[in-house]
């Protein structure tokens, strides 16, 4: 049964008091209209609680825009939205197109830092004998095709949701289908993402996976604080690891460093992490399975103008995909296989959430002393 304006309504209860449920929530399709952005097709979300959200069709239906009651819980990237045909693919021209958002997904058969790698796989030496890697593969440029959305009601309960399916291929390359459904409640505070990948070609194929879930100003500003359940901290920046959970404000010239943790999960495998503004009573957060998911980076970026910080599960350690095959870590899809995967991500709103959610994690990580 939902809860709206501080109070319980069943359904029969709601809908006495309105023509149509889009007066206090529902998903609608729209389409931005200017600039760099422009004909890109946008699925806007709103629960009702004041948790509102954007699925960003043509771009990997990822989560863009994201905020609680006003306030937004993400971080955006200075080139905004960029529709999929403006995408660069070399090196590093994911830089140019990242636009933030709540959740940006790197993958599906690379991730992390650019490079050549074997291509004996795909059975075409007359053609090339290596693959080029870009800085966190394609699929993130990639438009998806929408499967669908709406609201469905199970009993007293009303379902929002949308899904949609993004196809990674390449002739004598790799054959990706990613299936998606993005999933909230009315009154809710919180959304799922389920995923599941497919390999839908012939070859066995590299599989790499990294969710980049960006949290920003106002959440992100001094004295905010990043909780995860670490038992150990590593970084191969050379910057100092003490203190890294402290948020500060802007530094100018700030050099980004990225922070990697050696999780303790809960009983379930459930993996908790936020970053949370006490001052402001609000934070955002994200759970995970450590099954799906073993690996956990903060990337940190303190510098001005992209201010900002992300919450990064992941099949792969930081170091990428070379280190990957060097300790025999890399992983590989065989024809027809599927992998699925589950995230979600929320709003911490007020000090007792902030509270019960720190205590979730501390106690993880004292369990492992």
């Amino acid at each position: 049964m939902p809860e709206l304006f501080g109070s319980s309504y069943s359904r029969s209860e709601l809908m006495r008091r309105v023509g149509r449920l889009e007066q206090v929530a529902g998903v609608r399709l729209v389409t931005l209209g200017d600039g760099i952005g422009r004909g890109v097709r946008v699925i806007e979300f709103r629960t009702g609680s004041g948790f509102m959200f954007d699925v960003v069709v043509d771009r990997c239906f990822d989560v863009g825009r994201c905020e609680m009651d006003g306030r937004p819980l993400n971080w955006q990237g200075n080139p905004g939205i960029t529709a999929p045909w403006f995408y660069e693919n070399d090196d590093w021209g994911w830089f140019r197109s990242w636009g933030g958002g709540m959740v940006v997904t790197c993958g599906l058969d690379h991730t992390l830092g650019p490079g050549e790698d074997d291509a004996t796989n795909f059975h075409q030496p007359h053609i090339f004998k290596t693959v080029h890697y870009s800085l966190h593969g394609r699929v993130g440029g990639l438009p998806a095709r929408l499967v669908g959305y709406g609201e469905r009601w199970e009993g007293d309960e009303c379902i929002l949701w949308a899904e949609g399916e993004v196809l990674q291929s390449a002739i004598y390359g790799e054959h990706y289908l990613l299936r998606r459904r993005i999933e909230t409640r009315v009154g809710s505070s919180h959304f799922t993402i389920h995923d599941e990948v497919e390999n839908v070609g012939h070859n066995r194929v590299s599989h790499m996976l990294l969710y980049h879930c960006n949290a920003g100003f106002p959440i992100v500003d001094d004295g905010s604080r990043i909780l995860v359940p670490s038992l150990k901290t590593t970084t191969d920046y050379g910057v100092p690891i003490e203190g890294y959970r402290t948020l500060s404000a802007p530094i100018k010239d700030f050099t980004e460093a990225c922070f990697e943790h050696e999780l303790a999960p809960e009983a379930d495998g459930r993996v908790p992490v936020a970053v949370v503004n006490r001052k402001l009573g609000l934070g955002v957060y994200q759970v995970f399975r450590i099954g799906q998911l073993p690996h956990h980076t903060v990337w940190r970026m303190m510098g001005e103008d992209t201010y900002g910080l992300a919450m990064e599960p992941s099949t792969n350690r930081d170091a990428g995909r070379w280190d990957a095959k060097e300790r025999s870590e890399l992983q590989y899809m065989d024809p027809g296989e599927v992998r699925a995967y589950d995230l979600e991500i929320g709003a911490l709103v007020g000090v007792p959430a902030i509270d019960d959610f720190e205590n979730r994690v501390e106690k993880l990580a004292h369990a492992q002393e």
